[in-house]
């Protein structure tokens, strides 16, 4: 489905169990390398559990889906040359964009609150959007992602704030991931503490950042599994189906 935002239409996939509803919603933030046949197949399997799942293309102002050939990026080579390219992108996605996106997305999934998932820059992303709309956004699933530490006044930790009393967090973190180190990881862990958000922060040993992505040469299968049964561990009990 196409979603009209303040800035352009974001081109999404969105799947939903067979009935009329109403269904518990899930956001789905992407990774770096956006919305494809990976990304579809994990929506439909949360769907198959009985939420409906939006995935937005969050690059959409640089056009419509697929914006760079990802064909190669199981070869560890060929994924740092794609990830290259889209790393203008990435950069372009200010705080305030996601904020102001996601509301449009909150609005088209349709539910009164959603639970958003999300890994590698969606990991930050969907932190960065319940920050904007802890009303909306009961719960976040934060997968391998990385940037939600960092030296600026945007950081993400700087502002979970304003989730507190209203927001449950997850977060899965990569082993040796330079974008989100154990000084990263303490950083955060000691911000969700000082502002009594609740959270659990897990780090999942031997698995490299994008551990839950098949289709890239990142791919580790027992992190993919573990990262599978904590997320519907947090669906099923802040957020059940059915």
């Amino acid at each position: 489905m196409d979603i009209q935002t303040r800035d352009g239409v974001a081109d999404s996939y969105l799947v939903r169990p067979p009935g009329d509803g109403p269904f518990p919603g899930v956001l789905l933030f992407m990774d770096a390398f956006g919305l494809r046949p990976r990304l579809e197949e994990m929506a439909d399997r949360i769907a198959e559990r009985g939420y409906a799942v939006l995935v937005p293309n969050l690059f959409y102002r640089f056009g419509r889906t697929p914006l760079v050939d990802l064909a190669g990026m199981s070869d560890p080579d060929r994924r740092g040359e794609i990830f290259g390219t889209v790393m203008p992108m990435i950069q372009d996605l200010s705080r305030d964009k996601v904020i102001s996106d996601t509301e449009s997305y909150l609005d088209a999934l349709g539910t009164e609150a959603v639970v958003a998932v999300g890994y590698c820059m969606g990991g930050r992303n969907a932190l960065v959007a319940a920050e904007g709309h802890p009303d909306r956004i009961k719960a976040v699933a934060s997968f391998h992602a990385g940037g939600v530490v960092t030296d600026q006044p945007d950081s993400p930790h700087l502002h979970v704030a304003a989730l507190a009393g209203s927001t449950e967090l997850y977060f899965g973190h990569a082993d040796n991931d330079r974008s989100m180190t154990a000084d990263n990881i303490k950083a955060l862990e000691a911000a969700l503490d000082d502002a009594g958000v609740t959270y659990t922060s897990e780090l999942y040993p031997g698995a490299p950042h994008g551990f839950t992505m098949s289709d890239t040469a990142m791919y580790h299968e027992e992190g993919e599994k573990r990262h599978w049964m904590r997320l519907f561990e947090l669906l099923d009990r802040v957020h059940p189906a059915g």
